[in-house]
C-alpha cells in the first residue's frame, strides 16, 4: 500500500507533467489559416488542398499571418490497417499523406489535420480514442504542424470536466511525447466547461456547437443561449456564438484561446455589414482566425475584410482579450485594452437591430472603473474607414448600420504630463 504521503507526491507530479506538456511554444498569437470543412466538407483530395494552399499564397495570405492548411474530416479509409494504424485514401491522395505536407511546407506554410476523441469521427471514419498514442505518432511521421481534434461519437465519455479532460489529455501527451510541435485544436463544442480544463492539455478549444453562415436566428439544432450548454450542436448563428463567447474571455491567455469555430467571411447569405461585425469580435476575442470559403475563388470584398491590417493587429497585436460591457435590445459594447501602458483602448459598438441607427457611447461605459479616465480626450480612429474622427470627451457618437459594427482605436489626446495612469486588477496569465 503507497503511504499517503508518497500518493499525495505521484498525483501531483502526474499533475505538474500534463501542465507542462501544455507548454510546447505555439499559438503565442491565436492561429491564423484555412480550412476544408465550411467549403468542400467531404468531398476533399490531394488536387483541392494544394490548390487552396498555392490560393493562399497567391493572394499573399500569409503576408497578414495566414498560416495553416487544414486537412478536415473524411481523409482516410474506413479501416485502420493491420497494425492499427489510420490509412489515407489513396484515390483522393495518390501520392500519400507526407508528399501532401511537403509539398504545403514548400509554400512556407505549415500543414494541419483531424481527428476526433471517438470512435469514429463525425464523418463516421475511424476515430483516435484508444489510439491516441499510434495517430499521434503517424502525424509526427508525416510532419502535421496542427491537429484539429473533434468530439463526435465519444461512446459516452463526457458529462463532467474530468471525464472530457481525461480523454483529450491523452491525445496532449501523446503529440508531445512525438517531440514534434504540433498546435493541438480541441473541437470539443464547448462541452463539459473546457475553457476551465483545456487550458492546461491545449492551444485552443472550441467553446460552442458549430457556426453556421446566418447572422442570427434560433434553431433547435442549437438550442442553447448561452455558454453553459448540456447540447451544444450546430446550425449556431454568429450573434448565438458572440453571447455565449461574451463572459469567457477571461479565460483565454498567451498559447490557449477560446475558439468561436471557423470564419464564415466569403461564403454565402451574409452581407458585408454582417462579414465585418462577425470578423471584427472574432479577431477582438482572438479567436483563431480560420477561414472556410472557397479560397480558390475569393473576391475582392472578402479579400478586403480579411486584410484589414487594423483588424488582425487586434488578434495578433499586443492587445487583451476583449470583453463586453453591456448588451441592450438592439446593440452591445464591446472593449479591448492595449496591453502595454500607452492607455489606447479600442471600442466596438454592434447594431444587431434591423435598421442602420445613431448611438452615444458614454464615457462612463467605456472606463468603467477608471473614473480619471473619462475626464480627458481621446483621439479617435475608425478602423474600418481608417477615417479620423478627430478629439472627443465625455461621449462619443457614431452611426453603425443594421448588423453592422464600429470599431475604434481610442488614443489619448492632450499634454502627457496630465495622462491619466491605466490601473492594473490582475496579472496576465503569461506574466506570473
Amino acid at each position: 500500500m503507497i503511504p499517503q504521503a508518497t500518493s499525495f507526491i505521484l498525483a501531483l507530479a502526474t499533475l505538474l507533467e500534463s501542465t507542462l506538456a501544455s507548454d510546447n511554444g505555439l499559438a503565442l498569437t491565436p492561429q491564423m489559416g484555412w480550412n476544408t470543412w465550411n467549403t468542400f466538407a467531404c468531398n476533399i483530395n490531394e488536387d483541392t488542398i494544394l490548390g487552396a494552399a498555392k490560393a493562399l499564397k497567391e493572394l499573399k495570405l500569409d503576408e497578414y499571418g495566414y498560416h495553416y492548411v487544414v486537412m478536415d474530416d473524411c481523409w482516410s479509409l474506413h479501416q485502420r490497417n493491420a497494425t492499427g494504424y489510420l490509412q489515407y485514401d489513396p484515390v483522393k491522395f495518390p501520392k500519400g499523406i507526407k508528399h501532401l505536407a511537403d509539398e504545403i511546407h514548400a509554400l512556407g506554410l505549415g500543414f494541419g489535420m483531424y481527428s476526433s476523441a471517438g470512435r469514429y469521427t463525425c464523418g463516421r471514419y475511424p476515430g483516435s480514442l484508444n489510439f491516441e498514442e499510434k495517430d499521434a505518432d503517424l502525424f509526427a511521421e508525416w510532419e502535421v504542424d496542427y491537429l484539429k481534434y473533434d468530439n463526435c461519437h465519444n461512446e459516452g465519455q463526457s458529462g463532467t470536466p474530468l471525464i472530457s479532460y481525461n480523454r483529450y489529455e491523452v491525445m496532449s501527451r501523446a503529440l508531445n511525447k512525438t517531440g514534434r510541435p504540433i498546435l493541438y485544436s480541441m473541437c470539443n463544442w464547448g462541452e463539459d466547461s473546457p475553457w476551465d480544463w483545456a487550458p492546461t492539455i491545449a492551444n485552443s478549444w472550441r467553446m460552442s456547437g458549430d457556426i453556421v453562415n446566418v447572422f442570427d436566428r434560433y434553431d433547435d439544432r442549437c438550442p442553447c443561449d448561452d455558454y453553459i450548454c448540456r447540447l451544444p450542436g450546430h446550425h449556431c448563428s454568429i450573434m448565438n456564438i458572440i453571447n455565449k463567447a461574451a463572459p469567457l474571455g477571461q479565460k483565454a491567455h498567451t498559447g490557449a484561446w477560446n475558439d468561436l469555430d471557423m470564419l464564415e467571411i466569403g461564403n454565402d447569405n451574409l452581407d458585408y455589414e454582417e462579414q465585418k461585425l462577425h470578423f471584427s469580435i472574432w479577431a477582438m476575442v482572438k479567436s483563431p482566425l480560420i477561414m472556410g470559403h472557397d479560397i480558390m475563388h475569393t473576391s475582392k470584398q472578402t479579400l478586403e475584410i480579411l486584410t484589414n491590417k487594423d483588424i488582425i493587429d487586434l488578434s495578433q497585436g499586443n492587445w487583451g482579450v476583449a470583453y463586453r460591457s453591456y448588451k441592450k435590445e438592439h446593440s452591445q459594447l464591446w472593449l479591448q485594452d492595449a496591453k502595454d501602458k500607452s492607455g489606447n483602448i479600442v471600442v466596438a459598438l454592434i447594431n444587431n437591430g434591423n435598421k442602420d441607427d445613431d448611438f452615444t457611447i458614454n464615457f462612463e461605459d467605456i472606463f468603467l472603473d477608471e473614473w480619471d479616465r473619462r475626464k480627458v480626450g481621446y483621439k479617435v480612429m475608425d478602423l474600418w474607414t481608417k477615417e479620423d474622427l478627430g478629439v472627443v470627451k465625455h461621449k462619443l457618437k457614431v452611426k453603425v448600420k443594421r448588423h453592422g459594427i464600429f470599431v475604434g482605436k481610442l488614443a489619448f489626446a492632450g499634454d502627457p504630463s496630465l495622462k491619466p495612469k491605466v490601473k492594473k486588477y490582475h496579472a496576465e496569465p503569461d506574466e506570473l
